[in-house]
C-alpha cells in the first residue's frame, strides 16, 4: 500500500508537546524531514521575535511576561503549516491549550529520571535553585494531566534514539490520518 502525504498549509501537520528533556526539538526536526515539511521550534521563534534569550526574558521581565510572549508566538505558529514544537510550559496557558484542541498534538512522554538527566544539560530558568531535580519532578507532575488531555497521540520519548522516536511519531500520525475502515 502506498501512502502519500500532502503538505498541510492551513495548520501544522503535528504539534509536539512534552516536558523538558523529552526531545521535542530534536525529534520535531526529524519528523518534519520525514514528512517533507518545515519545522519551527516555538522557543527559537520567541528568541527571534523578542531579541533576547529565554533566560534573559525570565530574568529581566519574569515568567508572566515570558508566557505572554509565548502565547502570541504560539498562537501565530498554530496558523501555519509544518511541524511545531512547543516549550514545556506552553500548554499551561489557557489560550494555547484551547487552540491545541484543533490540532494533531503529539505528546512526547518522558520518564522523570531520564528527562532530568537530559534537561540539566541546558540553561533552564525554571530549574534554577537549590534542588533542580525536585523542581523538575514537581513541574512534570503539575503538567502531566494537561499533556495527556491535549494529546492526540502519545509516544514514549525514552523508547529509542531520536530517529526511532521520529519514526514512531510519523507512523502514529499516518495511522491517525488514515480513514477508518467499515468492517462488516
Amino acid at each position: 500500500m502506498m501512502v502519500t502525504r500532502k503538505r498541510i498549509k492551513t495548520h501544522p501537520a503535528a504539534v509536539l508537546i512534552g516536558f523538558m528533556g523529552a526531545g521535542k526539538s530534536t525529534v520535531g526536526k526529524l519528523v518534519a524531514e520525514l514528512l517533507g515539511v518545515d519545522f519551527t521550534d516555538a522557543d527559537e521563534q520567541i528568541v527571534r521575535v523578542d531579541g533576547r534569550t529565554i533566560p534573559e526574558i525570565f530574568d529581566q521581565d519574569g515568567a508572566p511576561a515570558f508566557r505572554e510572549i509565548e502565547r502570541q508566538v504560539v498562537l501565530d505558529l498554530l496558523t501555519r503549516g509544518g511541524v511545531v514544537s512547543l516549550g514545556g510550559g506552553a500548554v499551561m496557558t489557557p489560550a494555547i491549550a484551547d487552540a491545541l484542541g484543533r490540532q494533531r498534538v503529539v505528546y512526547l512522554s518522558i520518564d522523570p529520571d531520564e528527562g532530568f538527566v537530559r534537561a540539566q544539560c541546558g540553561d533552564r530558568p525554571l530549574l534554577a535553585g537549590d534542588d533542580p531535580e525536585t523542581r523538575y519532578r514537581e513541574l512534570l507532575a503539575e503538567r502531566q494531566d494537561t499533556y495527556t488531555a491535549l494529546a492526540t497521540i502519545t509516544v514514549d520519548a525514552g523508547a529509542g534514539n531520536a530517529a526511532e522516536i521520529a519514526d514512531a511519531v510519523v507512523t502514529a500520525l499516518a495511522d491517525h490520518l488514515l480513514p477508518e475502515r467499515n468492517t462488516p
